[in-house]
């Protein structure tokens, strides 16, 4: 998590440029939010107080790195301001002192027998203490997930927004009464035991699931993938698979992971610009993932598969074809169908669409899309436009086209994807 250098993370270093200071808070929070946090955590037992001093920590680096130098280790400098921070907090608010352990330490999980939790517990930080207090059933399905994509990944309130297809103020006040959920029920950080742990598989899937596909294609920024993001949730994937190795779901989840990040390094090409599948060197593809995914989704397709390893099998399709050309659309798209019964949901119901479409034709692919366009939860999603513009082109229909694909862009924040947009619009003058 924290990259080493020649020197300690106490000692000076020369200036930084504004620029260089800048870049590093950045990268520092992409990488070192959820560790800084977590075990800033462990002295509050309060997440809006830990939250508070972990963001001062942030802004405080700002300055003091432009004045000694970015640290060798800026986790590490983090996590010792953040904790000072916190204890000077704690220590002149005695009475907060006395009635706060709203989150109270359990290490029940430490004397567990059993192999799985204890390699879980001795990941080197609290970051599944954290994603397991944030996932405790006592909240909401979509209090977990959002609440835990909010601390556990840093990401910001309209981030988490987006990856739920709500507002952000709705956002807001969900993740306010999840906190205050988790103080009233004084609910524990620790990680659950082998009893307790089911209760919260669905919604850490979910977490981690929500995860990987906010890095995948971030919903804004410059950049088109957040790695940071997709390998955190491959990591916890994996740690979850080692937990259940048995789980179809957890098994499916992880295959769809690898099947899908498998792609990364052919998404975009040498000058930035995002690459549709068919334009993808498919050499560059990680063969090595691929092979792990396939292995890991047929046996979870062998155990009552659910909705991850169906969509784990979609991307192998993908991944099994040769070339682009070699795709079998009609095994996704009745893919598709299977997994709509399994998990009704508009972006299922939209990706199924585009599957029709490349199976049937460019006309069936827009009467479905068409049957999609009354849907709100699909209202503000570009990637419903997008479609339709593509298969508009396909048929000539050049002018319907631009309007799809400005219509696109009105609702695209993310620069590669606006990028990738604009070209395409700009392929109907040709």
């Amino acid at each position: 998590m924290t990259h080493s250098r020649d020197r300690s993370a106490a000692e000076p270093a020369e200036a930084a440029t504004h620029t260089e200071v800048a870049a590093a808070v950045a990268d520092a929070h992409r990488h070192e939010w959820a560790f800084v946090l977590a075990t800033t955590v462990r002295i509050t037992r309060d997440l809006d107080l830990a939250e508070e001093c972990v963001q001062d920590a942030y802004a405080q680096a700002l300055g003091h790195w432009a004045r000694h130098g970015v640290p060798a280790r800026p986790a590490a400098w983090l996590t010792t301001v953040a904790r000072n921070r916190a204890l000077d907090l704690l220590r002149h608010h005695s009475t907060m002192r006395r009635t706060l352990p709203l989150l109270i330490e359990d290490d029940r999980t430490e004397d567990i027998a059993d192999s799985a939790i204890t390699a879980l517990t001795q990941i080197p930080d609290d970051r599944l203490r954290l994603i397991c207090t944030c996932c405790h059933p006592a909240l909401s399905v979509e209090a977990q997930v959002a609440l835990t994509l909010r601390l556990v990944c840093g990401l910001s309130t309209a981030e988490v927004a987006r990856a739920f297809l709500v507002g952000e103020p709705t956002m807001a006040a969900r993740i306010t009464r999840a906190k205050k959920k988790i103080a009233a029920a004084r609910i524990p950080y620790r990680v659950p035991g082998p009893a307790e742990l089911p209760n919260r598989v669905d919604a850490v899937l979910e977490v981690v699931h929500l995860l990987f596909t906010t890095g995948h294609t971030a919903p804004a920024g410059a950049d088109l993938i957040r790695r940071d993001l997709t390998e955190r949730a491959a990591d916890l994937a994996r740690m979850l698979h080692t937990l259940l190795p048995e789980n179809p779901d957890v098994t499916g989840l992880l295959a769809l992971i690898l099947l899908t990040d498998a792609r990364r390094a052919a998404r975009v090409g040498a000058d930035g610009m995002m690459l549709r599948l068919s334009e993808q060197d498919r050499t560059r593809w990680d063969r090595v993932q691929i092979a792990e995914g396939i292995a890991l989704v047929r046996a979870a397709l062998n155990r009552n598969p659910g909705r991850y390893a169906l969509q784990a099998a979609i991307a192998a399709v993908h991944a099994e074809a040769a070339g682009y050309a070699d795709t079998d659309w009609p095994e996704i798209a009745g893919l598709y169908d299977v997994l709509i019964q399994v998990w009704p949901s508009p972006v299922v119901a939209l990706n199924r669409a585009v599957a029709v479409g490349m199976a049937e034709g460019p006309a069936a692919g827009l009467t479905a899309l068409a049957e999609l366009s009354a849907e709100p939860q699909l209202a503000g999603y570009g990637y419903l436009p997008a479609a339709r513009a593509h298969f508009l082109a396909e048929l000539g229909h050049s002018r319907e086209a631009r309007l799809a694909y400005e219509e696109a862009l009105l609702l695209t924040e993310n620069a590669a994807e606006r990028a990738f947009l604009t070209a395409r619009e700009a392929e109907l003058d040709k």
